[in-house]
């Protein structure tokens, strides 16, 4: 699940000029299996509400308790799996940290790792209920991502006593971020300064190319696919770190396809733009 204003995949945002973020947007929430639907809809100024603890576009929100976030949905599935996607995920940190990286120096795209442990409650209609571990973290920019990356990976794998998380992205000039960091369960978060290799791994069915760090010697490989497209894949990844095999969630992105004008039309399809909204309290 990803709340944005100035949705970064947004073709409308794109073709707008990207001048008001505020006015492009969207909660976009993913679910798989047999009922599963993307829903990522494009919405304008007037569904968007914010407040100290709360955060509204249209019908679906995120609140803030203090101690808990609240993710209330109701949103509709895009194309090919249309249908209702309604319900609540509750997610409670075990800690909130107070890091954040610059991924260019400049500070204009920014990493902020809120809670990366935390347990999920997920009620989720139709046919998802479970819980288990999960993560909260942001980014920020004021450009486009496309305008300084052409390709990254990220990573988030927990382990017994801690969880690690690897942030790897060329620039566009070509320089590199190698980011990899260790987060404890009070929250403490330290760069671990020896990292593991980056290993390359299959290639999705898009062809989009796919790498992560892990022990040398490790084979690391998809568990199960969650969101393929022609640019970006996000995945369920076994690999062992520090000789423990973990499941976490890894996602790529290849900007430059990102780039193409021919992409455009093709996620507006999957990203509906509604311009309009009235909230009725």
């Amino acid at each position: 699940m990803i709340a944005f204003i100035g949705s970064v995949f947004s073709p409308w945002y794109r073709w707008s000029g990207r001048r008001e973020p505020q006015n492009h947007c969207c909660i976009n929430m993913v679910t798989t299996g047999t009922d599963g639907r993307f829903t990522m809809t494009d919405r304008g100024r007037s569904a968007l509400r914010q407040s100290r603890d709360v955060f509204q576009v249209g019908p679906s929100k995120l609140t803030w308790t203090g101690k808990e976030l609240v993710i209330d949905v109701d949103e509709w599935g895009a194309l090919p799996k249309l249908g209702k996607l309604k319900g609540r995920v509750v997610l409670t940190p075990r800690a909130v940290t107070g890091v954040e990286v610059r991924l260019t120096p400049d500070a204009g795209h920014t990493w902020r790792p809120f809670a990366p442990i935390a347990d999920v409650e997920v009620d989720l209609a139709p046919g998802h209920k479970w819980t288990g571990h999960g993560y909260f973290d942001a980014n920020f920019g004021t450009r486009a991502l496309e305008e300084d990356f052409s390709f990254w990976t990220w990573g988030r794998f927990p382990l017994k006593d801690r969880t690690v998380c690897f942030y790897d992205a060329t620039r566009l000039d070509r320089s590199k971020v190698a980011l990899a960091v260790q987060i404890n369960p009070d929250g403490s978060v330290c760069e671990i300064d020896s990292p593991p290799p980056l290993v390359k791994m299959k290639r999705t069915p898009w062809f989009v190319r796919r790498e992560t760090r892990c022990d040398p010697g490790a084979h690391p490989a998809g568990v199960y696919s969650l969101l393929e497209a022609p640019f970006y894949s996000r995945a369920l990844m076994r690999t062992t770190i520090d000789g423990e095999e973990t499941v976490g969630m890894h996602e790529a992105l290849d900007l430059v396809r990102f780039r193409q004008p021919v992409l455009k039309p093709m996620l507006a399809v999957r990203v509906p733009r509604r311009a309009g909204w009235t909230h009725r309290d």
